[in-house]
């Protein structure tokens, strides 16, 4: 395997896409093979992730906690969220990239989550969008859709309406579970390619996986869904306090910048940086004749 291939197959060895597409995730789906999903917000994270084999990126509105530091999802802007999906686009060569339609961009009317879902793969280059809500987007979806606009549905709890479902609170639990299911159905037959499904007790999230052609990407929802995805600072280790029961800390990023940035402050103090192979002079080289 070369050092550009990923350690998965998309396809056979002989159709490996350059670009990993929406059909490429349908096929993986009937394949029985499960799937890698990382949020990204900036050029190097995405480099990174793409050459590690991570199929589909997630520009997600989970920027406004982890990049802008705002509390909550809900404030951050399509204005503040397109640099950061044009970076991650412009990085990669092989990624789906994925953007999310930030919380009052798309509720309003289909007609506006037409246009603001425009920018995102105008402006920002992203390969397709992704949305929150149940049944009341499905026009949204249909819309979207028919203009040749991929969408991937996020059920389950869905963060721009904590509020609303009273904080983080799983979801489906009970008599909810069959409601869930139904609108994972209506999502597919609205048109949308992928579900996003959080929060969700594990065995509801496999029964959808099983009511659905479409891949589900599981956050919190157990291992029966088609993929799986996770906030990179949290797999990392980066975000410090208490992490989601459902993350997985594969690193200890936090720890390794820590220890780098005292390493530099003490070499600054000491004198010991910048050495002579990191300096300049104003010696000219002699000449070669």
């Amino acid at each position: 395997m070369s050092e550009q291939s990923p350690p998965y197959k998309v396809l056979e060895e002989s159709l490996q896409p350059s670009r990993v597409r929406i059909p490429h995730l349908k096929q993986m789906k009937v394949n029985g093979q499960k799937w890698a999903m990382l949020t990204a917000y900036d050029i190097y994270t995405a480099e990174i992730f793409e050459a590690a084999g991570i199929p589909a990126l997630l520009v997600g509105d989970s920027a406004s906690n982890n990049v802008f530091g705002y509390g909550s999802t809900l404030t951050v802007t399509v204005d503040e969220l397109l640099p950061l999906v044009g970076a991650v686009a412009r990085a990669t060569r092989r990624a789906l990239v994925i953007a999310d339609l930030p919380f009052g961009s798309y509720q309003a009317s289909a007609e506006q989550c037409f246009h603001t879902a425009v920018r995102f793969m105008k402006e920002g280059g992203a390969h397709a969008v992704k949305i929150e809500g149940g049944v009341e987007v499905l026009p949204q979806v249909e819309k979207l859709v028919s203009s040749g606009i991929p969408v991937m549905a996020h059920i389950g709890f869905t963060p721009q309406a904590e509020h609303q479902l009273g904080g983080y609170r799983v979801q489906g639990r009970g008599a909810d579970a069959q409601r869930l299911v139904d609108v994972a159905q209506a999502f597919e037959r609205a048109g949308a390619f992928a579900l996003l499904i959080e929060m969700v007790p594990g065995e509801v999230a496999a029964a959808i996986t099983r009511a659905v052609t479409i891949p589900t990407v599981g956050i919190g929802a157990g291992s029966g869904c088609d993929a799986q995805v996770l906030v990179w600072q949290d797999m990392v280790g980066l975000r410090s306090g208490r992490l989601p029961r459902f993350v997985k800390q594969y690193a200890d990023m936090r720890g390794v910048l820590h220890r780098a940035a005292q390493a530099f402050a003490r070499e600054v103090q000491a004198g010991t940086f910048p050495e002579p192979e990191h300096s300049f002079t104003d010696e000219k080289p002699e000449v070669q004749l």
